[in-house]
């Protein structure tokens, strides 16, 4: 692993909460590369925000917080899966909370798949991601959740947010069953409920973060912008039903700080605190 600017917790001394690792690989991004650079980005915004959480009584100033840095830069991205996979599957045998940073989105086929397949998988997007290939490639940012359908099957997965897809997409979709929170339920006000209805029937949960869910009035810098998305409060709202279910992985992808004015990046960083402070205030 590379260390650059790795996030600093005061405790070192104790037990780590969390581990954190980034993936600096953007070879498939047909918009608007640069996702690779995220990682550094969420640290640089982590390390300079916040870390209280006065309504779960957990102060993160006061914990152990792991940074192994980000994995060797690859533009093949089966070497990436396949170096993503042996690296996810040992630290998930430390059985800590692990999150990781995009990246963009074809890393997730590498990180969820190397979770127990009792794992509840779920995944904020503006897209489905289901295409069958993308720019004449399998293993595409357009494509990861295709591969995870077919590997595991759909009845673990729940989609939330989508607003731009295709026609073969929301065909797949409809024919394996994918469960999905639509942007119009959020929008209405269920998706909180919805989603704490869902989660609910797993004992543990991987969560994927696709910063292109929230509108680009919130999230500027990712790698494909999409046009009136939910707002940052109601994905928080959203994060907040998790506080019954054990997240033990967590992604986020598509940062692109070329594109950001410092507001991705900071939405990034408190989505890691949150879900830390959730997970401790479950064990308190």
């Amino acid at each position: 692993m590379n260390n650059n600017s790795l996030i600093t917790s005061s405790d070192d001394d104790s037990e780590p909460v969390a581990t954190i690792f980034g993936i600096p690989f953007d070879s498939t991004h047909s918009y608007k590369p640069g996702c690779r650079f995220g990682p550094d980005a969420i640290r640089d915004s982590f390390n300079n925000i916040e870390i209280f959480h006065p309504e779960l009584g957990i102060d993160l100033e006061n914990v152990n917080i792991e940074d192994l840095g980000n994995t060797r830069h690859t533009v093949v991205a089966s070497e990436m899966i396949d170096m993503v996979k042996k690296i996810t599957t040992e630290l998930v045998a430390k059985q800590r909370q692990l999150f990781i940073l995009g990246g963009e989105h074809s890393i997730t086929y590498g990180t969820y798949t190397s979770f127990p397949k009792e794992t509840g998988y779920v995944v904020f997007d503006a897209h489905y991601d289901l295409r069958d290939e993308f720019a004449d490639i399998k293993l595409s940012h357009a494509s990861y959740l295709r591969r995870i359908v077919e590997e595991r099957g759909a009845e673990n997965i729940l989609h939330v947010g989508a607003r731009a897809f295709v026609k073969e997409e929301l065909e797949f979709l409809t024919e394996n069953k994918i469960k999905t929170i639509t942007y119009k339920q959020i929008c209405e006000g269920k998706g909180s409920s919805l989603l704490k209805d869902h989660i609910s029937t797993f004992d543990t949960v991987y969560s994927s973060f696709d910063l292109d869910v929230l509108d680009p009035a919130y999230a500027p810098g990712v790698g494909n912008p999409e046009s009136d998305g939910i707002t940052s409060r109601e994905l928080f709202d959203m994060i907040h039903t998790f506080q019954e279910t054990k997240v033990t992985g967590v992604d986020i992808v598509e940062l692109n700080p070329y594109h950001d004015n410092g507001a991705t990046a900071s939405l990034a960083a408190k989505i890691i605190s949150t879900l830390i402070a959730i997970n401790l205030s479950q064990n308190n």
